[in-house]
């Protein structure tokens, strides 16, 4: 049997053959077997694709709708389900999903003319006279009545659910079903327990609801909040998020975000969201500790108070929000964190709930805007984790342990305040020294995550080890081995010396990685347990004989690569970790003591360098990483929500990106699996270093690449901002050097872009690197500005009075180097002939210019000597007295020479622009026919 991504592609297949019925089959078969959300959302829009062809446009809107419930800005859905739409003739909403397009990508053109293009129909839509209210009833009763019916034919029923959301999109459609008793019969709908009605009837309701706040409370009401969670709690995937979309539609509409309309008569009702939001918050609070609510349901929950609870912009001073949930539900949040899935009594959670949970703790404690409110939140842990705190019952003291972890996962300076509670400590150490695996697995992950840089639990170091050994030895269990050996490549590190880390283990680092990478291979093992050897391999990779083993195992990386597109923080900077170090792609000075400590894990000396650390070694690194699909598993990572994936975990990709990108061969390769879109986001955003490491990348790879095929559409534009932030003298020479190359692709590209390059500043940057002694570096920004000057406002600074901006380009003409003579040169020639009050102002701006000029005019390489002479032709044009004087110079000579050599077609351009200077001036009567020798 094939799995999900075989057919898929599959599907692909038949799809680009045009065999749209057989890719339809691929892609339903993998919905069916497949269980990745981010997989099912391409599935279903890929088979919205095939639907759009085969012109079954209800389907097509569908499965668009699916796709877009698992990402709201599946920009590819969206429109889809927007020409789905339009072919349905549901203008209204074709016309905000394409709105929705535009947004997320404003300049893609194709986006704005399908807006203009329903705009217009819209509008004449509305000329030729509403339509029949009556119409519109009726069709909305006729589509209840198919759908009550029990007895009805199933692709009736399908057709009329489609029709009955595409319907609740548009403003009309959503007014009459409210007003015809629809929310009634959609309650009916959801209580027929059939999956397929239950997902139409909420889908419905999330278009009622959108952007419309009077009707959004109403419906609130009428449904009842109780009903919203209880719903959102089944054990339904596509049901639960559907309920969420649903339930994010009304928060939005109280919290006064989504389309500003004006609503008229009904809003004229006072409504008091405030506490609405507070009746939601607590029935979303009370979710995440009901035992009736599935693990989804609860992540459904902590997923709503973690994108609505804290601030958007902290100059916004209101956190009331956060406030009110730490009165109300901190405890409750604890209480997930603090849950032990092994044992019985364990509230259902899915492989995210607990990590999801951390980060709301993290998202509330970083909301707080003074030490009285942090002191507050303090006083609620301590007090709670103390409550469980009982010697003489170890279950109850096993969840305290528990929740310090999930503290020490989120707000880290908080959980190292917990750490110091009276009584922690000493628990912890009692429990690695239990009998009972549920006590060991707990202790060593609290250990763990105490155990870093920052810790100053000076007892974790010294006495975690002894520990950790004592349980990686002793115990036959697996999950609790793989804990131990993290933890005390952790503790090696965080402690900066050996700690008897070298007897560990009977022998090398060599064999602790493999051991690590049979445990990422091993799906049989949980995915919680196998995180751990993601960070295992990010710790053991220092050293250099485990990373070339790493990346020569094929099913190990690939292993690391489908974890990396879990959203979990922990994993994502691991992954990166390990990345960098298999790449070398760490600054070598920082990191030295590191490398030496883990070498000392199992040698008796630690070498000067590594000789699989030589650049050969990590070019063959590079290149096996590139050939298992590194640059798709980093932009996957890339996607993930800002609260996941961290300033220093960005830093780290960028880093990686920078390695991979070193091979100009290597550069297509980088583009065609999404590296360059990737890299956008991480050059504008994070911190300083991996700003600059990834504008450095996307330099590398501008520089060579055709722009419209690196960075398509109007993602081009955003590129340009990144390459002048490296024209800095803070940047070194490579990073100037490239970023001049990059943009110099980019100006020879279209006005549009040179006009970008302009307003970015970058200018005066560039004409500061044609003065650089730097030979590479002056050719390279002198190029840049040749192509920079083809626009019209780069010439109007040159026309301009009070700058040396000309006659830098021309003393440039008569610099000994070819390479900066001919860009110099062609400069000049397109400014000359773009602007004639240049041709007298260069006259003016040194006495070296008749030389300079004639010395272009006789130069040996020809395209110098083509670009002087079509100089010279300017000047001639632009003004009979410029052409008198030049004529009475040795200038006269040097064309008629040229102008009479015989016709050689390796040289007749250059003839002909001789003997162009020469009727020029004849037409002024400067001169008299020459006859030919």
């Amino acid at each position: 049997q094939m799995d999900p991504i075989q057919l898929k592609e599959e599907g692909n297949k038949y799809f680009q053959a045009s065999n749209y019925e057989k890719a339809v089959q691929s892609y339903t078969q993998a919905i069916k077997l497949n269980k990745d959300k981010t997989l099912q959302a391409v599935l279903y829009r890929n088979r919205a694709a095939c639907f759009l062809k085969k012109e079954e446009y209800a389907k097509a809107a569908s499965d668009a709708s699916r796709a877009i419930d698992i990402n709201s800005s599946d920009i590819k859905a969206l429109y889809r389900r927007s020409q789905a739409l339009e072919k349905l003739g549901k203008l209204d909403q074709a016309f905000k999903d394409a709105q929705k397009c535009a947004t997320i990508e404003p300049r893609n053109r194709n986006f704005q003319e399908t807006l203009r293009r329903l705009g217009a129909n819209i509008q004449e839509k509305v000329r030729a006279g509403e339509q029949s209210q009556f119409s519109t009833d009726s069709r909305v009763q006729k589509m209840f009545e198919i759908l009550l019916d029990e007895n009805s034919e199933k692709e009736k029923r399908e057709k009329a659910a489609n029709n009955l959301i595409v319907l609740g999109r548009e403003e009309a459609g959503a007014e009459r079903i409210f007003q015809n008793n629809g929310v009634s019969l959609l309650l009916q709908l959801i209580e027929t327990k059939n999956a397929e009605l239950i997902l139409a009837a909420v889908r419905t309701l999330s278009g009622m609801c959108t952007g419309h706040k009077a009707r959004a409370t109403a419906i609130l009401h009428y449904l009842g909040i109780d009903s919203i969670c209880m719903w959102m709690s089944v054990d339904n995937e596509e049901i639960s998020l559907a309920v969420c979309n649903l339930l994010q539609a009304i928060i939005d509409c109280l919290l006064g975000q989504g389309k500003e309309e004006q609503h008229g008569k009904e809003e004229a009702v006072v409504l008091d969201t405030k506490k609405d939001l507070r009746m939601i918050t607590l029935h979303l609070l009370d979710m995440l500790v009901s035992k009736k609510v599935s693990g989804q349901g609860r992540d459904r929950a902590l997923n709503l108070l973690n994108k609505n609870i804290p601030r958007k912009d902290l100059k916004d001073h209101d956190n009331s929000r956060t406030i009110f949930v730490i009165d109300n539900g901190l405890k409750k949040i604890l209480k997930v964190v603090g849950q032990i899935p092994e044992m019985p009594d364990c509230l259902l959670l899915t492989e995210n709930t607990q990590l999801t949970a951390s980060v709301l703790l993290n998202k509330l404690y970083d909301d707080l805007r003074c030490d009285p409110e942090r002191d507050n939140y303090r006083v609620i842990c301590e007090e709670y984790i103390k409550s469980k705190i009982d010697p003489q019952d170890m279950d109850k003291t096993l969840h305290a342990i528990q929740m310090v972890s999930g503290v020490l996962q989120g707000p880290f300076d908080l959980g190292n305040k917990l750490l110091g509670m009276k009584g922690v400590m000493e628990m912890m150490v009692a429990l690695c020294g239990s009998e009972r695996e549920i006590d060991q697995l707990v202790a060593v992950e609290a250990l763990i995550h105490a155990s870093t840089k920052l810790s100053r639990a000076t007892f974790i170091i010294s006495n975690g080890v002894t520990l950790l050994k004592e349980i990686y030895k002793k115990t036959k269990n697996e999950k609790i081995k793989i804990r131990a050996l993290v933890g005390l490549c952790k503790l090696g590190s965080a402690g900066g010396t050996d700690y008897g880390l070298r007897q560990f283990a009977e022998g090398s680092t060599e064999k602790l990685a493999k051991q690590c990478r049979k445990w990422l291979c091993n799906t049989s093992i949980d995915t919680r347990t196998r995180k751990w050897a993601v960070e295992g391999m990010a710790y053991l990779t220092f050293d250099a004989d485990v990373k070339d083993d790493f990346v020569e195992d094929e099913p190990a990386l690939q292993a690391m690569f489908e974890l990396a597109k879990m959203s979990d923080k922990t994993i994502l900077y691991s992954v990166a970790s390990a990345l960098v170090n298999c790449t070398n792609s760490y600054d070598t000075k920082e990191l030295v003591p590191e490398l030496v400590q883990l070498a000392k894990f199992s040698k008796q000396h630690v070498p000067e360098e590594h000789p699989k650390d030589k650049k050969d070694f990590v070019v063959k690194r590079v290149k096996r990483l590139l050939k298992a699909g590194v640059v798709s598993a980093l932009a996957c990572m890339v996607k993930v929500d800002s609260a996941v994936l961290t300033d220093q975990s960005k830093e780290l990709i960028a880093r990686v990106f920078l390695a991979l990108c070193e091979d100009p061969k290597d550069r297509g390769t980088i583009v065609a699996q999404g590296g360059g879109k990737a890299l956008i986001p991480l050059a504008v955003e994070g911190t300083e270093t991996g700003k600059i490491k990834a504008s450095h990348a996307l330099a590398k790879i501008a520089a060579v690449s055709n722009p419209d095929m690196a960075f398509p559409g109007e993602r081009v534009y955003e590129v340009v901002r990144p390459l002048v932030s490296l024209l800095n003298t803070e940047r070194d020479g490579l990073q100037n050097y490239e970023a001049l190359l990059s943009l110099t692709n980019f100006a020879g590209r279209s006005d549009k872009l040179r006009m970008k390059i302009v307003k970015e500043r970058a200018l005066p940057d560039i004409e500061n690197y044609m003065f650089e002694n730097h030979d590479q570096l002056r050719q390279a920004a002198t190029e840049c500005m040749c192509n920079l000057v083809v626009n019209k406002e780069v010439q109007e600074r040159f026309v301009a009075d009070g700058n040396d901006r000309l006659k830098l380009v021309v003393l440039l003409c008569g610099e000994d180097d070819e390479k900066v003579q001919v860009a110099a040169a062609g400069a000049l020639a397109m400014l000359t002939a773009a602007q004639k009050k240049l041709c007298s102002k260069m006259t003016e701006v040194t006495t070296q210019w008749l030389e300079i000029l004639q010395r272009l005019c006789l130069h040996d390489n020809t395209e110098v000597q083509h670009r002087g002479l079509v100089i010279a032709f300017n000047l001639i044009s632009a003004d009979k007295e410029l052409a008198k004087k030049l004529v009475e110079t040795e200038l006269l000579e040097i064309l008629t020479y040229i102008g009479k050599q015989e016709d050689n077609p390796k040289k007749q351009h250059i003839i002909n622009v001789a003997r162009d200077c020469l009727t020029r001036c004849m037409d002024y009567g400067l001169i008299k026919p020459l006859s030919r020798a």
